[in-house]
């Protein structure tokens, strides 16, 4: 059994908390709402993220963040990606030398284009970081619908202790050197997941949800092997495994929200529907920053940057992607 902080009681926070206590381990939940942790005391349900969730009664709930973090073998870092940095650099003064701190969110720091991982080491640089990506939207882990995922972490011995802490019989966990090209994929594939909503808003069909997803890991895997990532990582769970669930499923609110304005909403106005932070606004800047400071055309991110920061109507968006110059599916293939 792992004492286990987790920072962030949020959906996913929720969600991981239940496993984690389920596989039998101690679990502190950490939030710097007071109201939130003490609906979480008095009810043992988050009924504004996932309703209708029973947490088990053996976890505990505190807004004292040293008393989250203090003693614990595992910090969770669930809180959402624009919050990363400033909760970490909180979480530092208590973090000890060679803490294991697996941050779960998915996201890429604008001004810096940092991957959350990144921003972790930096502001906590005794700490051992290790990432959990993959399909897996926190409605279904909480109730133990089974699902698979990957642990990424510098060491062997870091991902191989943390896939069996978290491996359940419903929560398969894969390990993989692999954290940038895990992170990329898991922060990207938000963005294509705006373009696959606004799609369904449009009142597009199954054959442009499958050209989206298609295109879109192509872009994800040509931009993340350039930056150092591997190809099987975004072949893999973490990459098209990740984008399939999010672009299809009604849990995924960077899905809803591209719903909303591909029914002529506005950014902002979907956002505000959707009410929970949506991970592919906040990376679409530096995805597209990232595609020039690499050399790599990111044609969906583009459009999807234009829709949301410059007003671009969506389905201009798509007639300006469907009539580009035209090319070849993949070119270092030969003709022979």
């Amino acid at each position: 059994m792992a004492n286990i902080g987790i920072i962030g009681a949020g959906s996913w926070g929720t969600a991981l908390t239940v496993l984690l206590a389920n596989n039998g381990h101690s679990v502190c939940v950490w939030s710097i709402v007071e109201e939130e942790i003490r609906s979480l005391q008095e009810n043992y349900e988050h009924k504004d993220k996932l309703p209708g969730v029973s947490i088990p009664r053996s976890v505990t709930f505190t807004t004292d963040l040293e008393q989250a973090i203090s003693g614990k073998e595992i910090l969770v870092l669930a809180v959402p990606s624009p919050f990363t940095r400033s909760t970490a650099q909180k979480m530092a003064p208590f973090v000890k030398e060679g803490q294991i701190i697996v941050d779960v969110a998915k996201g890429i720091e604008e001004n810096t284009l940092m991957t959350l991982s990144q921003i972790v080491k930096q502001e906590i640089p005794v700490a051992d970081v290790a990432v959990l990506s993959g399909p897996s939207h926190a409605e279904e882990v909480g109730r133990g619908i089974p699902t698979t995922i990957v642990i990424g972490a510098t060491t062997r011995k870091t991902a191989e202790y943390l896939q069996g802490v978290f491996m359940s019989e419903v929560f398969r966990v894969y390990t993989s050197p692999d954290m940038l090209g895990m992170e990329l994929g898991g922060s990207l594939k938000n963005v294509v997941a705006l373009a696959a909503g606004m799609a369904d808003g449009l009142g597009y069909g199954d054959n442009s949800k499958a050209a989206l997803i298609t295109r879109g890991i192509a872009e994800i895997g040509k931009l993340g092997v350039k930056m150092g990532g591997k190809a099987e990582t975004f072949a893999g769970l973490t990459g098209i495994g990740d984008l399939i669930v999010t672009c299809a499923s009604m849990h995924s609110r960077n899905r809803r929200a591209g719903i909303l304005m591909g029914q002529g909403k506005t950014m902002e106005e979907a956002m505000e529907e959707v009410h929970q932070v949506v991970e592919g606004v906040y990376s679409a800047k530096a995805a597209l920053a990232l595609g020039k400071k690499y050399g790599v055309q990111l044609p969906i991110i583009e459009q999807v940057n234009l829709i949301l920061f410059e007003n671009k109507p969506a389905d201009q968006a798509v007639k300006d992607l469907m009539l580009r110059d035209k090319k070849i599916e993949n070119p270092d293939m030969d003709w022979n």
